[in-house]
């Protein structure tokens, strides 16, 4: 069983989509983030980042203790490994995935994430912060629409990880002013995940955990006030 720690984010989709993939079981225990529900003792101690998602499987590969993870990248690679699916053996195979979940993991996750700050959530607009995320989320799209134009999934014919690590990200695009039919590689790669059964599955349970997802003032304090105080502090 996998115990998954679970808010309806960018990171928090890439998991339900593994997991609804390869039909490993798995619980939610949901984390609403806005409330604060990072900072738990119990959870600072599977996640002492304070972030979402995280898991816990109790039972592990040769048995032992349960073992726990923080970090999306490293928990896809997990689950991969552990069913032995979405990552192929292959070695030339595996680095092309893995390069490109880093990819995800350095590059479109945290300039996606700093186009929506500034674009939705900061308390002032700031022209040059709004223009330089958008520009480089653009960038970004062009460089995984490039990277399409001549195969089906990221790492080739196959559906792996790294397309899992990458689709939410693509998810808000709208949010991230960006025109998916300026990048039609990437929009045709989007749309046939989007169709399919276990992305579905995934997306229909985040609405259902998450019924009233618009930030608050008190959210936007507890989400974006942090400093080293926050990991200090008793």
């Amino acid at each position: 069983m996998i115990d998954l720690y679970y808010w309806t984010t960018p990171n928090g989709h890439k998991i339900t989509l593994f997991l609804e993939e390869s039909g490993l079981p798995y619980r939610i225990l949901p984390i609403n983030i806005g409330k604060g529900e990072q900072f738990q003792p119990d959870f600072l101690r599977i996640a002492p980042n304070n972030r979402i998602p995280a898991i816990v499987d109790t039972e592990p590969a040769g048995g032992g203790e349960p073992v726990s993870i923080f970090e999306s990248g490293a928990i896809l690679l997990y689950l991969a490994e552990k069913c032995g699916r979405f990552l192929s053996a292959d070695p030339r195979v595996r680095i092309d995935t893995l390069q490109w979940l880093f990819w995800q993991m350095g590059g479109l996750g945290p300039m996606a994430g700093q186009n929506h700050h500034f674009v939705q959530y900061a308390p002032e607009s700031l022209p040059y912060a709004i223009e330089r995320y958008v520009k480089e989320t653009a960038r970004l799209y062009a460089v995984l629409d490039k990277r399409l134009a001549d195969r089906d999934f990221i790492a080739g014919p196959d559906y792996s990880i790294a397309d899992m690590a990458c689709y939410p990200w693509i998810v808000p695009h709208v949010r991230q002013r960006q025109n998916l039919d300026d990048f039609p590689n990437l929009k045709r790669w989007f749309e046939a995940i989007q169709q399919r059964p276990a992305t579905q599955r995934a997306y229909a349970l985040a609405a259902g955990i998450n019924t009233a997802p618009s930030v608050s003032d008190e959210s936007r304090r507890i989400l974006f006030g942090q400093d080293a105080s926050t990991v200090t502090k008793p």
